[in-house]
């Protein structure tokens, strides 16, 4: 018979308590790991017993919560198949370059309150064949963006391609999502040759955390940062910044010597 945790079998039809050996093992493992944190004298054989029934349970609940939430997003995945085999699409949106690309207006004004107003006015109220246009976007940007609209994520070559971009659209249309995507991305991939390029990004798009993160970032590279290809076109091109950038290295340098200095 199946395990009732791993088993390839609906969850309804598995025997309940049955194990493999790999989820015994693991299942003992994990309550050696809890008993060993409370006192091994206050412990008796009885309430091992029931500890070890709790993690069963627990790992089969989150066995069955996972399978929950696979079942979910197989289910709206059937949003990215309408997008990309084309069904039913009744609004043509165009960037700046290539051609225009068939989307879904409600999908549109459901994940954005400018698109939603846009496609409200009473220029948009035409016929299935009308196109909006996104000027700022590129065909491979815009690709991104809808492709992000219908399935909330995008592979990873896509978001380090087009995080700026795509991050300024979040600004510019109000999608709070996509923003949160691009600065969870941009923190966590934050390195020498795009610290500037962060820090930029943060100014257009007033984001404190994500500027003050790409700040002490570069404060603590400022060597590699200030001698690098890119930094010549940053200063001249953020003169404001590169001001703020001087003004926070003299603090940090200031701190750090009353720090070495002797009391």
């Amino acid at each position: 018979m199946d395990c009732c945790v791993c088993g390839s079998m609906p969850i309804a039809l598995r025997t309940r308590n049955l194990l493999c050996i790999s989820c015994y093992e693991g299942t003992k493992g994990l309550l050696t790991f809890v008993s060993n944190i409370v006192d091994a004298n206050s412990v008796s054989q009885a309430n091992t017993a029931k500890g070890f029934a709790n993690v069963l349970k627990l790992i089969t609940e989150m066995k069955e919560r996972e399978e929950m939430l696979n079942d979910k997003l197989s289910f709206l995945s059937g949003l990215v198949v309408a997008f990309k085999d084309e069904i039913h699409t009744d609004i043509q949106v165009k960037p700046s370059n290539g051609p225009s690309i068939p989307a879904h207006r409600s999908l549109l004004a459901a994940r954005s309150t400018i698109f939603k107003n846009v496609l409200e006015s009473d220029g948009c109220k035409a016929p299935p064949s009308e196109t909006i246009s996104l000027p700022e976007l590129t065909h491979e940007e815009l690709q991104s963006l809808l492709e992000f609209l219908y399935s909330g994520s995008l592979p990873t070559e896509k978001i380090s391609k087009h995080v700026y971009s795509l991050y300024t659209t979040a600004d510019k249309y109000d999608i709070p999502f996509l923003q949160k995507y691009c600065e969870h991305w941009m923190l966590g991939s934050l390195n020498l040759s795009n610290a500037l390029d962060v820090l930029e990004t943060s100014d257009v798009c007033p984001n404190t955390i994500l500027k003050d993160s790409a700040m002490k970032f570069i404060i603590n590279h400022i060597e590699d940062i200030v001698f690098s290809a890119g930094y010549d076109s940053f200063a001249v091109k953020n003169p404001i910044l590169n001001v703020q950038l001087t003004r926070a290295l003299l603090i940090e340098i200031k701190r750090k010597n009353k720090a070495d200095s002797p009391a």
